[in-house]
């Protein structure tokens, strides 16, 4: 039976989960979401092996979003929330969260991919929320995500027209990192995950977490809380394992 979703870890602790359904631009069935959901749990409990994931699609595209021929066949998740849940997972992975965007990446697939810490896309990608255009509303994050992203005109302007903002204006309107041209996409995206793995992965964690959790604070009450959620200095074991390395 072919996975629907593939996990590849290379060398220096970088975890490479990639979307397998490239005959139908990986759209987000609900079958894929379960082994979505399956790796996330795991990874999450692999913080002494994974410093970094990279999210990728297979093929041309990263994925064209949610799958409505599965809806139209009652094809169902476990539970409604189950998607909404499984996004939320990525976001609150321990590890840094890299998307690696080529092609589409429409609606579901961009409320996925706004779940990441961090965004590379080629010079092919196709970003577009079209909710709108088949009558749904959001679910998986898009109304909160995209605006703390983007802000709220351009996240507005995307949300109510539907249209296509190709890859440099995303780079320009800040939804992305980078925009490189796509033979150099992968390469881009293994490089950033290496170059976020050189540093301690005690601190990565620290850092994802304190600004994370910190956007739901005002400067001062966000200042308090880093002061006394900030877990200091790795030592013993923790610092043997973070792959940190002196200079």
């Amino acid at each position: 039976m072919t996975e629907l979703v593939i996990r590849k870890d290379v060398e220096g602790g970088i975890a490479i989960l990639s979307l397998n359904r490239p005959e139908a631009l990986n759209a987000l069935s609900p079958a894929l979401f379960v082994e979505l959901h399956e790796h996330i749990k795991t990874l999450a409990t692999q913080i002494e092996e994974i410093g970094c994931v990279i999210l990728r699609g297979e093929g041309r595209s990263f994925s064209a979003g949610n799958d409505l021929k599965a809806m139209q066949a009652g094809e169902e998740a476990p539970h409604p929330l189950f998607q909404a849940e499984t996004v939320e997972m990525i976001e609150d992975l321990p590890q840094p969260v890299i998307a690696e965007v080529a092609g589409h990446c429409y609606t579901g697939a961009l409320e996925l991919v706004l779940a990441c810490d961090l965004m590379i896309c080629g010079e092919s990608a196709k970003f577009a929320d079209t909710h709108g255009k088949w009558a749904l509303t959001p679910l998986w994050g898009m109304s909160q995500r995209l605006p703390h992203r983007i802000g709220i005109l351009n996240a507005k302007e995307m949300m109510f027209t539907g249209r296509v903002v190709g890859g440099s204006e995303a780079f320009e309107i800040g939804l992305v990192n980078k925009c490189v041209p796509d033979a150099r996409l992968s390469e881009a995206a293994l490089q950033l995950a290496r170059d976020i793995t050189q540093n301690s992965w005690h601190t990565l964690r620290a850092d994802k977490m304190l600004v994370n959790r910190g956007q739901d604070f005002g400067l001062k009450a966000g200042l308090l809380f880093e002061r006394e959620n900030s877990p200091g200095r790795a030592t013993g074991d923790d610092e043997r394992l973070s792959g940190f390395k002196r200079s």
